[in-house]
């Protein structure tokens, strides 16, 4: 299979918490209901999945929430044929949206045990259009270049430049700017000579972005 991956489960609860975000774009919240978050989050959190919040994963990291995925994802304005870069993995939830909404999806996410839970989970449900690569998300992942929407999963006040120059002209880049624990999330579209600042989405807390052009690397 490619980005489908079968029937989702009982997602209402979650397509309702996107709608109540503002999320109207009808491939999102079918992406949303096809896609069952159960199968991307820790066993002790099953009974929490379709609940709109972050859950705890390891290294002191936590998933996005679904609505606000689902807010960074719709900003990016796919139609079904793109390459897109994911920074930060986490258990494959959110790449798993992204890999219904895109042709192919590559993944990048620091921490290798996090990549290899990813790589399970979406293997799991047959997903195939997605490259899990554990390694430094800051500096993108130049062999799948040049890419059509970026999404990054944790806050920096800068936007790593590689992620710029990885970036097609024209393409969108959704990513927290702050430090880490409260930030405004934007939307940037690449222009000739480098990003266009959009609007602010949304308000939220996101762990830092750790890498060569983040923070220091975690031990």
């Amino acid at each position: 299979m490619t980005g489908h991956d079968g029937d989702g489960g009982d997602a209402q609860d979650l397509v309702l918490a996107a709608l109540a975000a503002g999320v109207t774009d009808p491939r999102v919240l079918d992406a949303i209901t096809a896609v069952p978050r159960a199968a991307f989050v820790p066993a002790a959190y099953l009974a929490a999945a379709d609940e709109d919040r972050p859950l705890p994963i390891p290294h002191d990291q936590v998933t996005t929430q679904p609505s606000l995925s689902a807010i960074m994802i719709a900003a990016l304005r796919l139609g079904g044929g793109e390459q897109v870069l994911e920074i930060g993995s986490g258990y494959g939830y959110q790449t798993a949206l992204l890999a219904r909404l895109a042709a192919h999806v590559v993944s990048v996410e620091i921490w290798p045990d996090l990549a290899d839970r990813a790589r399970r989970n979406l293997a799991a449900r047959g997903i195939t259009n997605v490259l899990v690569v554990a390694g430094d998300g800051t500096q993108g992942y130049p062999d799948g270049a040049p890419y059509d929407a970026v999404l990054v999963s944790a806050a920096f006040p800068k936007v790593p430049p590689p992620l710029v120059s990885q970036l097609r002209p024209r393409g969108r880049l959704v990513q927290p700017m702050g430090p880490g624990g409260r930030e405004e999330v934007m939307l940037f579209v690449r222009g000739e000579s480098g990003l266009n600042r959009g609007t602010p989405l949304t308000q939220a807390s996101f762990v830092p972005l750790y890498g060569r052009h983040g923070y220091q690397q975690p031990p």
